[in-house]
Order: C-alpha cells, then structure tokens, then sequence
C-alpha cells in the first residue's frame, strides 16, 4: 500500500464542527458502496410519458423561459411538499424548478448560457419569496442521483422556504456576528483570502473563487463564493453569474462524468441577516456516514480537500 498522510482532526472555519481527515481510509475494501449505480443518460429516451417531469400541467407554472409550447425552464409548486402556505403547523413553500423539457439531460450538460438562466430564476423566485414576511430561511438546492436523494431522473433543482430558521444557522449567523465584533471583518472574506493563497484552490477569477474547505465535510467538498460581500442570490451581478455558472458546470462534470458519483448543491439564505456571505456548497456522495457519524456528530472523510483540490485543477 503506498505511503499515506496520517489522519487529522480538523475545525470548520467558524463553527463547532469536526472532521477526520483519513487518507489511509481510502484503501478500505468497498463491497457494498457501490451498488447504487446511476443509470448511463445514453440509455434514456429524451421524453418519458411516465415521468411527470416530461408532460408537466404548466398552467400551475409560477415561471417559464421560453413559451408553453417549446418551453426551456419551468417553476412549478411542489406536488408533495413539507412546508406550505396554509398549513401553520410547518409554514412555507416549496418549489421545483424543471431545468430542462428533455428527460436525458443533467444540468451539468447544458450551455452555460443556460445554466445562467437557472441562476437568474433562482434569484427571480427568491426575490418574490421575500416579500412574505413570515419566511425566514430560503434553501435553494438540487439532488442529482438517487444516493443524493433525488426521486426522479429528469434534471430538476428545488426552493425551500419556511418560517423556521434551522438553529445550526442562527447559530451560524452569530458566530459570524462575533468574528466580525472581534476583527472588524467577514469571515468568509478572510477565508477567501487565506484558501486563494494554499494548496485548496481549485479556481479563481475576477469575480468568484473555488476551493475545497479545509474541514470538508464531504469527499471532494466544494465551495463557490463571489469576492464580494453579498448576502443573497438576488445580488448577483450578470459577470458573476456567468461566472459562477462556468465553475458550476465544470466542477459538477467532473462529478459526474469523471467520479461518475451523485451530488447536493446548495445555497443558505436567512431572509433577514443582511450581513452574511453567499456562497454555493457542492457535495458529492461518494461515501455513506455510519457509525461514528451518526454517534458521535464527528465525519471521517477519507479524501483530504487538497488532493480533492487537485483533482479538480487537472
């Protein structure tokens, strides 16, 4: 077996999480992680009459790109969802964005033209979530496979709002409060500066900057935050949401064509915390928590972020 970093205990940025980083880990025998297999897309008819994904009712659509007949995005309320206007039990609303018509496409094989279109409906839809008062927590997030927790094939991402803002978050949101009080400075601004210069960065330009964070909690974590100080999507200048639609695309192939793994991505937005820091987190799923995982709240990640970072950068 050859000569491995041993293992190493390392602190999020700001918060009171861990992670084992435990490179030797990798070398484990794998009987059992493997059997969940996407099926290859080239197998897929471009138009499925049993996926509700392909023959949508879109006169319930909230937003379309292109017309009813030949549409290219759609926003449609949640057939199914967890929180919802009416129920005051679990308040909020649930949307799905379909991100193409076709039902043998991944997001990662549109034109990032397209792929900028998505972002822009994102801030569209967030944009008017934020009118209703009683929201407090906006998620906007995709699962892509079924290990990520996706229940159809067909490309799609979701936004989830609720009136209930998740403690980790607030929790969060305070902790950078006082980073902020202690320094004069936004964490997150501090890390961007600190991982541009080390052996994490997978890519920067004029407006956004990858890396894998130091604690990732995820084998080949990746993080996409603008060099400004903004604190939600709806922020986005057009450049930089050109630009965050590039790195997307590109580190989300690498994903799946080369890792051929399923994958989250996601973006936190508290409605009423002006001062926090956008940024885009991917995971990929390439290995299932277990045991001491789920308890002991510590995660063992067999790939370190900087050989994650270099295989990004190849």
């Amino acid at each position: 077996m050859p000569k491995v970093a041993k293992s190493e205990i390392r602190k999020d940025y700001i918060q009171n999480k861990y992670v084992i980083i435990t490179p030797h880990r990798d070398f484990r025998p794998h009987y059992l992680d493997q059997i969940n297999y996407e099926p290859e897309l080239t197998k897929i008819p471009a138009y499925d009459k049993d996926c509700p994904f392909c023959s949508i009712n879109l006169r319930r659509a909230k937003k379309i790109i292109g017309s009813k007949k030949s549409w290219q995005l759609a926003v449609l309320p949640n057939k199914y969802p967890a929180v919802s206007l009416t129920n005051p039990k679990a308040y909020g609303q649930q949307e799905v964005v379909i991100e193409t018509p076709l039902h043998n496409v991944h997001l990662e094989d549109l034109a990032t033209d397209r792929i900028v279109k998505i972002l822009e409906v994102y801030a569209e839809r967030t944009k008017v979530l934020m009118k209703n008062p009683k929201l407090e927590y906006i998620l906007i997030f995709k699962n892509n496979g079924g290990r990520a927790g996706a229940s159809l094939l067909h490309a799609h991402s979701q936004i989830f709002a609720t009136s209930f803002l998740p403690p980790h978050l607030a929790d969060k949101s305070q902790r950078v409060q006082e980073y902020k009080l202690r320094t004069g400075r936004c964490v997150y601004c501090d890390v961007i500066k600190k991982e541009e210069a080390g052996p994490r960065l997978v890519f920067a330009d004029k407006w956004i900057v990858a890396f894998t964070p130091y604690a990732s909690m995820y084998n080949y974590e990746l993080w996409l935050i603008p060099r400004r100080h903004l604190d939600n999507i709806t922020n986005l200048k057009p450049a930089e949401r050109v630009s965050l639609a590039k790195i997307l695309q590109r580190a989300l192939t690498k994903i799946s064509h080369q890792l051929k793994l399923p994958y989250n991505y996601y973006f936190h937005q508290v409605v009423h915390d002006e001062d926090q820091h956008l940024y885009l987190k991917i995971t990929p799923r390439g290995t299932t928590w277990a045991g001491v995982e789920i308890g002991s709240g510590l995660i063992i990640n067999p790939i370190s972020p900087e050989s994650a970072a270099k295989f990004y950068r190849q």
